[in-house]
């Protein structure tokens, strides 16, 4: 499968595979590495260099033969910036989504969207007044800060070391975090994500992004899109309904949009039962998916390593479908 997304890539690799000063890294390498990391929960750079240089089955699929010299760890870093950096990835998961649907695999018209808090690679020390000038830091680069009484929030604070991430909890009682939110839309016939997003970690971010995914789902057929509570909204629920769109969103106790011309067909409860195999996804891409905490900074890296590792999600997935049909 990734050999033949990889032939369809041809011309787009052709753009970034530099001809001048030392040979680079043929971006076809680094996608294949890459993914290799995922797959294996290889936790660094340096880790997957070391692995690489003595594992067979890693310069097979990579595509090094056994007498070529591995990479720097740091000249895979650098070159592999670039690559995250560029529309590649969201190209690479088209194309095996695609395939997928060939092979009759992705549902057209039953879908779930769910979101989860991705944390940031950024200590809770970073986030920091706007305007502090950091003039009471203690010696060494490890600061001195006292959390006691300070009030914080996104409106007067920023990480330093990642200033794209903000603090943010998911329900009354847990832990706030510095952290983005990642996205995914799954179709209910196999569990295959179809799309994804990360944004800025906030209260209405998972429906906004919901529905920008749902504007993108092919045809102007109907289609259902299950979820939890969280997305009981009027807001969301005129939306979906204004693209076609049947929301099958689990009620809220009190106060839900949710009336009885949905809830009473067979289909809504189908939904409710199939939307929870979106967590699968998200339970893979933070324990083996190297996603449990986030390896890069800045929120277009982190699209691209969020979007890599749902489509290592799906060639496993498809993998075992094929393999048991």
């Amino acid at each position: 499968m990734v050999d033949r997304a990889l032939e369809q890539m041809h011309d787009t690799f052709a753009d970034l595979y530099s001809h001048t000063g030392r040979p680079s890294i043929p971006p076809e390498y680094l996608l294949r590495a890459s993914l290799l990391q995922v797959f294996y929960t290889i936790r660094s750079e340096r880790l997957l260099m070391e692995q690489l240089d003595y594992n067979l089955l890693y310069r097979w699929f990579v595509g090094l033969s056994m007498d070529d010299s591995v990479w720097d760890h740091s000249v895979f870093s650098k070159n592999r910036d670039r690559l995250l950096n560029t529309g590649t990835v969201a190209v690479f998961f088209s194309s095996i989504r695609d395939q997928a649907k060939q092979k009759g695999l992705i549902s057209d018209e039953h879908f779930t969207v769910d979101g989860t808090l991705l944390e940031a690679w950024a200590s809770m020390k970073s986030f920091r007044p706007r305007d502090d000038d950091n003039s009471n830091d203690g010696p060494g680069r490890n600061p001195i800060v006292d959390f006691t009484d300070q009030k914080r929030t996104n409106d007067t604070h920023a990480s330093t070391t990642d200033p794209g991430a903000r603090l943010y909890k998911k329900g009354q009682g847990q832990q706030a975090k510095l952290c983005y939110m990642g996205h995914a839309l799954m179709e209910n016939r196999n569990g295959l994500v179809i799309d994804t997003r990360v944004t800025a970690a906030n209260g209405t971010a998972e429906r906004e992004a919901a529905v920008d995914m749902i504007k993108d789902v092919p045809g102007n057929h109907r289609i259902t899109v299950g979820a939890d509570k969280g997305y009981d909204t009027a807001d969301f629920v005129t939306q979906c309904r204004w693209w076609n769109a049947t929301a099958h969103v689990a009620r809220k106790r009190r106060g839900s949009d949710i009336d009885g011309r949905t809830t009473r067909h067979e289909g809504y409860r189908i939904s409710l039962k199939v939307r929870k195999r979106v967590e699968e996804v998200f339970g893979w891409l933070k324990t083996i998916g190297c996603l449990g905490k986030l390896p890069h900074r800045g929120r277009e890296r982190v699209d691209a390593v969020f979007t890599l590792a749902t489509t290592a999600y799906n060639l496993i997935r498809i993998r075992n479908l094929t393999a048991t049909s």
